[in-house]
């Protein structure tokens, strides 16, 4: 199950990154989405649900 989100976080992070000619406009909103996801993330990791 780890590996597995580490995986999903690792393309969701790359895919994030405005390097792309059509996502140049897009602004912070999928980094601020990406760190959304990472502190529901943390918060379950520190409560012992993952």
């Amino acid at each position: 199950m780890n590996l597995l989100l580490l995986i999903i976080l690792a393309i969701v992070l790359v895919s994030v990154l405005p390097t792309w000619p059509y996502s140049s406009g897009w602004g912070y909103y999928p980094s601020g989405g990406l760190g959304f996801l990472l502190v529901i993330l943390l918060i379950l990791l520190l409560l012992g649900v993952i």
